[in-house]
């Protein structure tokens, strides 16, 4: 079938040549220019009353009409968002601590729509090519950075930085080189060093392009009060509000300007606390302070300070309770740190919200 593009070329091809066909039949120069004014303004008119008719107008919406690139209602930014934690693992052997994953229904209509996809090493460098990338939080957090730049570097690559990578409590810096990305990772256990983080682009007007946070299982082992952590990610809140660029350029109208903000916001991801099996919590403090009720009031705290963005905030969730449901007990040793085929989907995740976001096809 023809597509809206041939259609109106067609149209050009009738307005123009017709005419001149007639002239070859020797008709009159004024029978001529009749004829081509009354079809330039029958097809004008046509063009013009087509969507008030039923038949027309799905005719040229038919999927033969559409370019390839066009996508149902599930391919819209909120839609494919919301289907992004729609995974499923599986083991691949009798081994049930040796897993794969994948996106739920893999085959059905929504997700082919939205074009999920695991990023190789060649796409994920494209995507975060001359990027600057922030992770910081807790021990959760770090697991997030190490499978990112798993996914960036060559095994050999990997094993030459490990035993930086995985130095407890501590800050780690590296770049990449062939892309230009740089990663830094910050030991933030607390939300008040996240804030403090914040404060610190803030004074230097610098963000990174991409901001992965998270905070909670710390407080919850150290603090122990849900409360006194709400209040901290209401904070945390108000410093973004007060020093990201998306909300400092978008002051009303009403309102007079503090000056022009150059810096661009950073795309945020806030990482979800993961489920936790008390009975194998390796400590009696933790089995007695990381219960189910605690990760449930710290939770509710979460959603209460509308940090996320299904909630107004600026945040989108990295569900790190869903996914490591999903994958269950045998995917964890200790009940609280996971194996690192959820810390590679939870990656793949941020990386196809990065997609959808800045509306990029690889």
């Amino acid at each position: 079938m023809f597509g809206a593009v041939q259609l109106g070329v067609l149209a050009a091809c009738v307005v123009l040549f017709v005419p001149l066909v007639m002239a070859g039949w020797h008709l009159s120069r004024n029978k001529m220019l009749f004829f081509s004014c009354a079809l330039f303004i029958t097809l004008s008119v046509g063009v013009h009353l087509a969507p008030y008719f039923p038949a027309i107008s799905s005719f040229l919406s038919s999927p033969g009409l559409q370019s390839s690139s066009s996508l149902s209602s599930y391919s819209n930014p909120d839609s494919c968002i919301s289907l992004l934690h729609q995974v499923a693992f599986s083991s691949n052997s009798s081994d049930l601590y040796d897993k794969s994953w994948e996106w739920k229904w893999v085959h059905s209509e929504p997700l082919d729509q939205c074009e999920f996809q695991k990023l190789g090493k060649s796409d994920a460098s494209d995507l975060l090519n001359g990027s600057w990338v922030v992770v910081a939080g807790d021990s959760e957090a770090r697991f997030v950075a190490v499978s990112l730049l798993e996914l960036l570097l060559w095994p050999y690559e990997i094993e030459l930085i490990r035993a930086d990578l995985f130095k407890r409590h501590s800050d780690y810096s590296t770049v990449v080189g062939k892309i230009g990305m740089k990663l830094d990772f910050r030991w933030a256990p607390y939300v008040s060093n996240l804030t403090s983080l914040m404060l610190e682009f803030k004074e230097r007007n610098n963000y990174p392009d991409v901001l992965v946070m998270g905070s909670g299982l710390w407080d919850m082992l150290h603090v122990n009060d849900a409360s006194d952590y709400g209040v901290s990610l209401k904070l945390l809140r108000d410093s973004l509000v007060m020093s990201l660029p998306v909300y400092l350029d978008s002051v009303s109208d009403d309102k007079p300007r503090t000056g022009m903000v150059s810096a661009r916001s950073p795309q945020l991801f806030w990482l979800g606390m993961p489920m936790l099996i008390n009975s194998m919590l390796n400590t009696n403090a933790k089995r007695e302070r990381m219960t189910d009720a605690h990760w449930q009031a710290y939770n509710d705290e979460l959603y209460r300070s509308k940090l996320l963005l299904q909630f107004g905030g600026p945040f989108f969730l990295l569900d790190f309770h869903t996914l490591t449901h999903n994958c269950g007990a045998e995917c964890t040793t200790d009940g609280m740190h996971y194996n690192g085929i959820v810390y590679e989907a939870a990656v793949q995740i941020m990386l196809n919200g990065l997609l959808i976001e800045s509306n990029q096809k690889l």
